[in-house]
């Protein structure tokens, strides 16, 4: 299996979940090599197999070559994760073509390389792909207005998803998960006070734990029976800001 973007963050908690299910996980990194050499060697302490490989998911080229190395490795790929993405708040008369370009490319049509090359190699016998959504690609919530393109193109990544359920079907079920205020590097730097104010719009009046992203996604590949949705996991944000 490969996991995008998975040298840290949700990303890294996902491969070191699939590898304790038993997986052997291709973890991939655009820049952060020492992130991807820790959670292959933490792979193998859990006595699982793994190997790292540098690409830039935007960019299809090296997406072809990723994949070229990972039939290499282990023959195929079975479960596709595409987890790498970005987020950068702007003022929206500020943003620029170059922004655009950037933040579509990391969110969206990084997802559409990667899925066409692992679909080509699941033709045969089937698979699983998982994209990253969120929940700022269904609400417009003033938490996700801030975050414009990386909003719109997380709403193209959940309608993706459901276009590719019905293409590829039924061999390759394609799903997706939405994450909520997930604790991550994102949040680095936010005061006790804004926490408090973002926490106490979910449910929950906490943050979700990468950990539970990442048992979303092996619930999903688990499943032969759901294909085409998009799995919110927000600690009840949603339903509390309808």
């Amino acid at each position: 299996m490969l996991v995008t973007g998975s040298s840290s963050g949700i990303g890294k908690a996902t491969a070191l979940k699939f590898a304790q299910e038993g997986a052997r996980v291709v973890i991939n990194y655009k820049s952060n090599i020492d992130g991807g050499k820790e959670v292959v060697k933490e792979i193998e302490k859990l006595g699982g197999r793994a190997i790292s490989i540098q690409a830039d998911v935007a960019d299809p080229q090296q997406v072809k070559k990723m994949f070229i190395q990972v039939v290499k490795e282990f023959e195929t790929v079975d479960i596709l994760i595409n987890n790498a993405g970005l987020a950068t708040a702007k003022p929206f008369l500020e943003i620029t073509q170059k922004d655009l370009e950037t933040e579509f490319g990391k969110n969206f049509f990084s997802m559409v390389y990667c899925a066409q090359e692992a679909a080509r190699l699941m033709q045969k016998n089937g698979g699983r792909i998982i994209n990253m959504s969120s929940i700022c690609g269904g609400v417009d919530s003033s938490p996700c207005t801030s975050i414009l393109t990386f909003t719109t193109a997380k709403a193209a990544v959940s309608m993706l998803t459901k276009v590719l359920a019905k293409t590829l079907a039924p061999k390759i079920l394609v799903n997706a998960v939405a994450p909520g205020f997930t604790l991550t590097r994102f949040w680095d730097g936010m005061s006790k006070k804004d926490e408090d104010e973002l926490l106490e719009t979910t449910l929950t009046k906490s943050w979700v734990g990468a950990d539970e992203i990442a048992d979303a996604f092996v619930y999903l590949t688990k499943s032969d029976s759901i294909t085409g949705q998009v799995l919110v996991v927000d600690g009840g944000y949603t339903i509390n800001n309808r």
